[in-house]
């Protein structure tokens, strides 16, 4: 069974049980998961093409990702305007459920040394922010491609209204947080 699936069919009832809400409406729920990845170090340092980055985030979120260009020259970081920075995709539906199912199974165990993640990574809005510092450790990203390592931020937004929803709500889904 899929993760959307046992969402609709399991984790909305319980959700909605242990939280005590009594509009199935109100349940908290995950909107979307935003990637992002930096490459601006990248240009910088290796003086490379940044396709092959933006090939390897296409296949870890199978969509192609959104350039994100520089609005500001900054003299003493050498950044132009309109330079590339980072790379962006963001997943919904379907894609979205498919990619947290595979972090959580696949690649969170893959990551060396992996000792869980943090309950701390959330902001005011009740969104899930964690890191990942090597790119590479996605099962889709061609080894032989890899020239240098890139970090990838991942966004998790929900629609929890407090700290216990959003708990209960990635608790439910599977995530691997320190106890």
């Amino acid at each position: 069974m899929s993760l959307r699936e046992k969402y609709k069919k399991e984790i909305v009832w319980k959700l909605k049980d242990s939280l005590k809400i009594e509009n199935i409406m109100d349940v908290p729920k995950v909107e979307k998961v935003v990637l992002n990845m930096g490459i601006w170090s990248y240009i910088r340092t290796w003086n490379k093409d940044y396709n092959v980055l933006k090939q390897h985030l296409a296949l870890i979120a199978w969509q192609v990702p959104t350039i994100k260009y520089a609005r500001k020259s900054i003299s003493n970081f050498k950044l132009r305007e309109w330079m590339p920075v980072w790379l962006t995709v963001t997943l919904r539906w379907d894609a979205m459920y498919n990619f947290i199912e595979k972090l959580i199974n696949i690649v969170l165990p893959r990551v060396r040394d992996f000792r869980w993640i943090s309950k701390n990574s959330f902001d005011k809005e009740w969104n899930y922010n964690f890191w990942i510092k090597e790119h590479s450790i996605f099962l889709e990203v061609p080894q032989d491609d890899v020239v240098k390592n890139n970090g990838l931020q991942i966004t998790i937004k929900t629609t929890a209204k407090n700290k216990d929803f959003w708990r209960e709500l990635l608790n439910s889904m599977g995530f691997p947080f320190s106890k």
